[in-house]
């Protein structure tokens, strides 16, 4: 492996051009190899002022650039599945954004392959799993000082929805990081679903059911509730509150800066998931780098990034039911016991 890891970043848009300058400018051990987006004059833009970067429409040409030793997807989602595959076929390591794969059969497909392989392969970016806080109730939790854990309340807050988000996609898209938090927290499978529907704010797009309230049943007895509101109007807020036998623990208090003048106090919420995860997707990419380099994939997996998908999918059939949904998840191959 060279001194600095040659990475190729597939996708250049919101997420893939922070990538592009987290790699740069932020993580050490690794560099920009390559970068491929549909839109070509969007990932000049991207690496401009990059040395030794390659620049492709194709996502399977940049795999094969010179000097890409791994792969960072931060592509749409649905365009996942065929990079990840013909990684694996090319023995790369990967970094994947989720959703790995939205639908769960593609998902499954991408779990076979790689368990057929005997080798872990990929990590799956839900990197909520590297922020501090929820590193501190996962400890927390694990330590077992406040009991069984009987619920977890989280709250999902978005400014407001893109063009294009429709209602299913507030479980999809936005509840699916609460969904592997969930089960990274509790050590629990999601076995039921059911949504509950408000009527919808007057902020939000014409025909989006925004807000709702999502309501989980695990395999060890627990419950987990997420208001996702994403056209709330004011700021990025995610917290969760960790209910047990012998006490509670609450992360995501926004303690950000507190601003005082002219006889009033004003403090600032973050407007977008890069601000309020700024310092949990430095330690993610920081830590596939490093265990890259090592030889090594650590983090979830894409078995974390089926069930992700399987729950989902779950979740939005009881969106539209109205019912509650249980939640079916095929044999667990043993790469990932």
């Amino acid at each position: 492996m060279a001194e600095l890891l040659g990475v190729a970043v597939l996708g250049a848009g919101h997420m893939g051009a922070d990538h592009i300058r987290r790699l740069d400018q932020v993580v050490s051990g690794a560099r920009v190899a390559a970068v491929a987006d549909p839109d070509l004059d969007r990932a000049k833009q991207a690496v401009a002022g990059l040395d030794g970067v390659t620049v492709h429409a194709d996502p399977l040409a940049a795999l094969d650039a010179p000097g890409v030793e791994a792969v960072l997807i931060a592509s749409p989602g649905p365009a996942h599945e065929k990079p990840l595959l013909a990684a694996f076929s090319r023995g790369l390591p990967v970094l994947c954004e989720k959703p790995m794969v939205p639908d769960s059969t593609g998902a499954l497909r991408v779990v076979e392959a790689e368990a057929g392989l005997g080798r872990r392969l990929a990590q799956i970016g839900f990197m909520r799993r590297y922020d501090a806080e929820y590193q501190r109730l996962k400890t927390l939790l694990d330590g077992g000082g406040l009991g069984r854990p009987l619920m977890l309340h989280c709250t999902h807050r978005n400014v407001s929805s893109p063009p294009g988000f429709t209602s299913a996609m507030l479980i999809n898209s936005s509840v699916s990081h609460e969904i592997d938090a969930a089960r990274w927290l509790l050590g629990q499978e999601l076995t039921a679903v059911t949504v509950l529907r408000p009527q919808p704010s007057s902020g939000a797009p014409q025909g989006l059911l925004d807000p709702q309230l999502v309501l989980f049943e695990t395999d060890g007895g627990a419950l987990v509730d997420v208001e996702v509101f994403v056209n709330c109007g004011f700021g990025y807020q995610v917290r969760c509150e960790a209910v047990c036998e012998r006490g509670s623990a609450r992360i995501g208090e926004d303690h950000t800066m507190l601003v005082t003048s002219a006889g009033a106090a004003r403090e600032e919420v973050p407007q977008d998931y890069l601000v309020r995860f700024a310092d949990a997707y430095d330690r993610e990419v920081q830590s596939w780098v490093d265990a890259t380099r090592q030889g090594r994939v650590t983090g979830p997996s894409v078995w974390d990034g089926y069930a992700s998908s399987v729950v989902a999918e779950a979740g939005v059939r009881a969106l539209e039911s109205g019912g509650r949904t249980t939640v079916e998840l095929a044999p667990r191959p043993d790469l990932y016991a």
